[in-house]
Parts: structure tokens; C-alpha cells; sequence
């Protein structure tokens, strides 16, 4: 932790947060994983903030696996889906009961958690059909919009919020398609309220972007990944420490490399390891020679 950080504000005043992403058990970093639970047993931080793709293929002994990882942690855990997480292959299930195969540990599904001075508010981003081809990418409903304001607006009087989603919530600008339809009414409202920022997962890098909207900036927190899934990072997770003023990242990884080395100064329409000119490459520069499994 911050040196000055600890100067300027008592220890018991900080609040220390945990961002992981984009696990997926089936294809998960071992190796990753044991350091991350080892640094969640050791340092405790208040809450560990989990968005999305828990796992490969929302598979049962994916999900198994998963529930015995986050049941196995002892801090208060919040978990957004990911589209990773609903049943690709069993298209009933994922039109009649999309979020079943949580069933185990649904009591931290889309949880809210209430922190002295912050919370930590859900915002779904994922729905079972679209009108387009492509279903990896973020829906944000009406209903699921407003749930999350309705949230925000019942915290307490000056308490700030992070609103967890899996998909960032970028709808244009990127590569291809939009990435998240509704985003950028989503961000516009956000704006409105004490957000801090959006925390987010999906593209398998980390970022630290303000993004404009017409209220205002929201300030985007994209997570890397913990899988073998690498884009152009090695696996890492986001320390986020609150001393009640500024809000900090760091970017933690195995290899220590710095911060601003692990992220990416723009988000990119999927986690498929850049190859064309224009996409954007983290500085440490971690691309793999081959794209890693997509499902």
C-alpha cells in the first residue's frame, strides 16, 4: 500500500478492494489463482469485487470448481455473470433460468456490499438473446438499469458507489460492433450519482480510462484476467485502496510488472489478442503467438 497513503489517512480509515475478472475455470491459471487466494487470506480486504466469466463454458463442474474457490475466500465477495456464464449449448436453460447453474453460492450473485463510506453496487450487462449475431457482447435493460439506480439512490447520504458490470460499459468507438448497447446511457446516468467508477471485466487487460458522457466523466476500472486466456497481459487482478477522498489501482501480477505497463489506454471490442494495427497493446507487450480457445 501507498506510503503517502498511509501518512495522510489511519490505517482503519482505508478501505482495501480486491477487483478479479474473467477466471474461467475450465481454462483458469492455476498458479494465478493460488497467489491471489493466498494474497485475499493474507492482506483481507474488505471486499473482493468478482466481474464475470467465472467460467469457459458455464459448465457444471466449471461452476463446481468456482463455488468451492470463492466459498474457500472468508471476505465478502460480490459476483456480476459474465456472458461466459450462461449456458451456450442448452439454449431452454439459458432463455427460462439463465443464472441456475449459480445456484450454490447465488447468495453472492449481483450482491450488494456496504463498506463505511462505499459500496459496491451490481449492474447486469448480460441478457439470454439479442437481435444481432454476436451474444458475447453487453445488453444493459431498462429493468437492470434502473434496479442499479434504484440502489444508488437508497445509500446513505454521501456514501460513494462502484458499480460492478462485466461488459464495459463502451458502446461505440471501438472495432467492429458496438460493444455494449445502452452503455452510454447507462454511463450518462451514472454521471449523475456518486459513482467513483465502473469496474469491469470481458477484455482480459487491465484500464484506468475517464470516459465522457453528457453529466460529466465516469471513470472506467477494467480488470485483467486470471485465466490462460491472456490478451496482452500477463494474469493480474486490480488492488483498489479508498482513504475516503481518491480512489487508487494498482494492477498486481506475478511477474511485478508496473502499472502502467499492464494496462491498455483504450478497450477493445473483445479479449482476442490484438493483431491488427490500431488495437491496443498494453505496454509489457505480453501478446501470445496464438489465439488462445474462445468457448
Amino acid at each position: 500500500m501507498d506510503a503517502k497513503l498511509l501518512a495522510r489517512v489511519p490505517m482503519a480509515e482505508i478501505k482495501l478492494l480486491f477487483h478479479l475478472s474473467d477466471i474461467h475455470f475450465g481454462l483458469e491459471d492455476n498458479r494465478a489463482l493460488d497467489w491471489v487466494e493466498r494474497e485475499i487470506a493474507e492482506r483481507r480486504p474488505d471486499a473482493v469485487a468478482i466481474t464475470g466469466d467465472l467460467t469457459m463454458r458455464a459448465r457444471g463442474h466449471e461452476f463446481a470448481a468456482a463455488e468451492k474457490w470463492i466459498h474457500a475466500l472468508e471476505v465478502p465477495v460480490t459476483v456480476e455473470p459474465g456472458n461466459h456464464d450462461l449456458p451456450n449449448y442448452h439454449l431452454p436453460s439459458r432463455y427460462l433460468n439463465p443464472l441456475g447453474r449459480f445456484e450454490a453460492f447465488r447468495d453472492v450473485v449481483e450482491k450488494r456490499i456496504e463498506l463505511a463510506g462505499i459500496a459496491l453496487v451490481p449492474l447486469n450487462t448480460n441478457v439470454a438473446a439479442q437481435p444481432r449475431l454476436n451474444w458475447s457482447k453487453g445488453w444493459v435493460t431498462e429493468r437492470a438499469l434502473s434496479d442499479c439506480l434504484d440502489q444508488l439512490d437508497a445509500l446513505p447520504r454521501g456514501m460513494r458507489a462502484l458499480v460492478c458490470v462485466h461488459h464495459p460499459l463502451r458502446e461505440t468507438g471501438t472495432q467492429g460492433t458496438a460493444l455494449t448497447r445502452n452503455g452510454e446511457k447507462a454511463l450518462a446516468a451514472l454521471a449523475q450519482r456518486e459513482v467513483l467508477g465502473v469496474l469491469s471485466g470481458h477484455v482480459h487487460d487491465a484500464f484506468d480510462i475517464m470516459e465522457q458522457t453528457a453529466h460529466g466523466h465516469v471513470r472506467m476500472i477494467g480488470a485483467g484476467t486470471l485465466s490462460k486466456r491472456i490478451r496482452s497481459t500477463p494474469p493480474s487482478f486490480n488492488e483498489l485502496t479508498w482513504d475516503g477522498e481518491e480512489l487508487h489501482v494498482t494492477v498486481r501480477n506475478l511477474e511485478d510488472v508496473d502499472t502502467p505497463d499492464m494496462m491498455i489506454d483504450d478497450v477493445p471490442a473483445d479479449a482476442t489478442p490484438p493483431r491488427e494495427a490500431g488495437e491496443p497493446v498494453a505496454p509489457v507487450g505480453r501478446v501470445p503467438r496464438t489465439d488462445p480457445p474462445v468457448y
